[in-house]
């Protein structure tokens, strides 16, 4: 079966970044919608909303406002890849964004979050985890609500993405 190649989405970023966000590729969802974490299911921006306690957004462009006012950016380390359905385990032939060149334009990043599994090896991988010795990269868990053994429920989740707010 022939499985087209697909690309990700720009990335979001304000003035003077502290946070990078990095996901693996995005759903079949968002990319249909064009927006980070479109899958209503998704529990990336109740997480962000929470982290700060603030209400929910509902259009787009002001969850966009509210990251990079928060000073996060947003993106993935994956630029394209072949993938049947949204599963990070179902993605073939991955080709890496050029994470280096986007640390290099934004000197003020403190922390490389990686979103999930798949994001970080993908990290490791292609960037390596000492490649920014200023910087330290983490892995938190995924914000994705396909369940398995590892994925916590969103107070669990929440709990551990609290450690960003350090480095804002």
């Amino acid at each position: 079966m022939f499985v087209e190649r697909i690309f990700g989405l720009d990335p979001i970023v304000g003035e003077d970044p502290k946070v990078l966000i990095l996901g693996s590729m995005p759903s079949v969802e968002s990319l249909r919608k064009q927006e980070y974490y479109g899958n209503k299911r998704n529990h990336f921006w109740k997480i962000m909303f929470q982290l700060f306690d603030s209400l929910e957004r509902a259009e787009y462009e002001e969850k966009i406002a509210f990251l990079k006012d928060k000073k996060i950016a947003l993106w993935d380390v994956l630029y394209s890849c072949h993938r049947e359905g949204s599963l990070d385990s179902n993605i073939k032939n991955e080709v890496p964004n050029e994470i280096e060149s986007f640390v290099k334009c934004n000197p003020t990043l403190r922390i490389i979050v990686c979103n999930g599994t798949k994001a970080y090896k993908s990290y490791q991988k292609y960037i390596g985890l000492n490649r920014f010795p200023e910087l330290k990269v983490i892995k938190l868990p995924s914000t994705s609500p396909v369940p398995g053994k590892y994925n916590k429920t969103l107070e669990g989740k929440l709990q551990e993405w609290k450690k960003i707010k350090e480095y804002l």
